[in-house]
């Protein structure tokens, strides 16, 4: 069995676990999550939804992770088997090793559309676009440009991407790959100081400069008027249960939890390594990097260009169409726009990239530490399993989304729940405190006792119940090649990671016999 790598430093730690939970959601599916629902009317259950759901996730895995780790597991099948001996468990683990993987399949090809729009910006590509329209007001030469880039226009089946959009594909495997074979601290650690400065860097020269349009259109249109309607509570919609069901989603996702990757992570710490803190300090860097940098720029942009109503029209459309359409229209007018173009690209590929290796560490550490393959041959097996599976979502129209849907709502929901009753129910509550104060540098409230034991599971429920009326069951009745060829990867990475688990706890058995 090969030893267990270490984080170098605390800063590097808290860094990379920030990188993994600070994504393309937090600039792009944020904004667009409050302007549907309401701006202001969805920051209260948004807070609460952190309080009640996101930070006592965020200790429970870290917890987990690190429990599992020092027992030699740096993946959930082994954790879940450490908490809860029965035979099982390390199946329940299936999509905390499986998961992230089958996540990166479709994200590592959107990570790769910022670093090729970061470099169109800055050749200018975009202002090229918007020359000859009146004012730049109309987004639809953007539109047009997207859609040919990923070939999507008059798609059928099958899609026809541009050379453009498959190089800069192939660039991103490269490198999300390079970086995971050069290991923890080498690797993802040496990104993450490197990366998530620069990414904060970005995204506040871009947050001053949007604040400070003013109204550079019309006096009916500005830069205030979106941070407004952002920022105004409307207690009068509280009472609407989307808009809590939306919340709670949404902090879900910003934070990463139920993917696997934060247990991964974790799981590199030493048996007294302090969680609390730590895993504070990593919520904290989300949320300001979310509630602070990405509320002020993508939303009060579009207001100040196009008028509320129209704005909220574009993020209607989804973090696609704010961030790869009206963006980049809006950047043209600007003086400067090639730079703050690229500046805005550059911040989203930092936020991919950091979340993308982090996507698939969990499956690199468990035939690390399962079956003690070395960890280039994992990661390049890997590699080229990503490449081909890939071609996938990038080829085939629907399978992007169909993979999203199930991978990026349905199971991670699932498994969130699944390892809150494990941890907190099966090991027990009073086991699961202790533990999570092993090292501690500070208590956690004694609320938050409660609040894990009881609230937060009847929130996942209450998510799982909320998705099932409002999005699966719709979803179950769409049907079309790539829909089902989309969900015959997911279960079938499912079923081939109940297979592994099963070769590598009898291979882990007969060894120690």
């Amino acid at each position: 069995m090969n030893e267990r790598e270490r984080w170098a430093t605390r800063v590097g730690l808290i860094l990379a676990m920030a990188g993994n939970a600070v994504g393309l959601g937090n600039f792009l599916r944020f904004p667009v999550q409050a302007a549907k629902h309401g701006g202001g009317a969805f920051m209260i259950p948004y807070f609460i939804s952190f309080l009640l759901l996101g930070i006592p996730l965020m200790w429970v895995e870290w917890a987990i992770g690190r429990y599992g780790g020092n027992r030699g597991h740096g993946s959930t099948p082994g954790m879940f088997q450490a908490l809860w001996n029965h035979p099982i468990a390390k199946y329940l683990g299936v999509i905390g090793f499986v998961g992230p993987f089958l996540i990166v399949i479709y994200y590592a090809y959107i990570e790769s559309w910022t670093l090729a729009f970061s470099v169109f910006s800055l050749l200018g590509k975009f202002h090229r676009l918007a020359a000859g329209q009146p004012g730049g007001e109309t987004l639809q030469p953007f539109w047009d440009f997207v859609l040919g880039f990923i070939g999507a226009k008059d798609a059928g089946t099958l899609l026809h991407p541009s050379l453009w959009a498959y190089g800069f594909f192939v660039i991103t495997v490269f490198l999300n790959i390079w970086i995971i074979a050069r290991g923890i601290s080498r690797g993802i650690e040496t990104l993450a100081k490197i990366a998530m400065p620069m990414l904060f860097i970005f995204a506040v020269i871009l947050a001053i400069r949007v604040l400070t349009l003013g109204a550079p259109v019309s006096p009916e249109h500005s830069v205030w008027k979106g941070l407004e309607f952002l920022w105004t509570p409307q207690l009068d919609k509280l009472a609407d249960w989307k808009i809590w069901l939306a919340a709670a989603g949404q902090i879900f996702f910003t934070l990463s939890v139920g993917m696997g990757s934060i247990h991964t992570y974790a799981s590199y710490l030493k048996s007294k390594d302090d969680i609390v803190v730590s895993g504070l300090a990593t919520a904290s860097t989300n949320e300001f990097a979310e509630v602070v940098l990405g509320a002020s720029i993508a939303i009060p942009a579009a207001v100040a260009f196009f008028g509320l109503q129209t704005a909220q029209e574009i993020a209607a459309g989804g973090a696609f169409n704010l961030g790869f359409v009206s963006m980049p229209a809006i950047l043209t007018q600007m003086p400067m726009g090639e730079l703050f173009g690229f500046l805005w690209f550059g911040l989203l590929f930092f936020a991919g990239i950091t979340s993308a290796v982090a996507l698939i560490q969990p499956t690199v550490a468990f035939f690390e530490d399962e079956l003690g393959w070395p960890r280039k041959k994992v990661a390049l097996i890997l590699g080229i399993a990503l490449f081909v599976l890939a071609h996938i979502p990038i080829f085939v129209n629907g399978a992007l989304d169909e993979m999203d849907f199930w991978m990026g709502n349905f199971f991670i929901t699932l498994f969130a729940l699944v390892e809150i009753v494990i941890f907190v129910w099966i090991f027990g509550m009073d086991r699961a405190w202790e533990e999570m104060h092993r090292g501690a540098e500070m208590q956690i409230p004694r609320i938050f006792y409660y609040i894990m034991k009881y609230i937060t599971p009847l929130m996942l429920l209450g998510i799982i119940g909320g998705w099932l009326f409002t999005e699966w069951i719709p979803t179950l009745k769409q049907s079309s090649p790539g829909i089902w060829l989309a969900r015959g990867v997911v279960f079938g990475g499912i079923v081939w990671g109940w297979i592994w688990i099963y070769r590598a706890f009898r291979t882990r058995k007969q060894g120690a016999s």
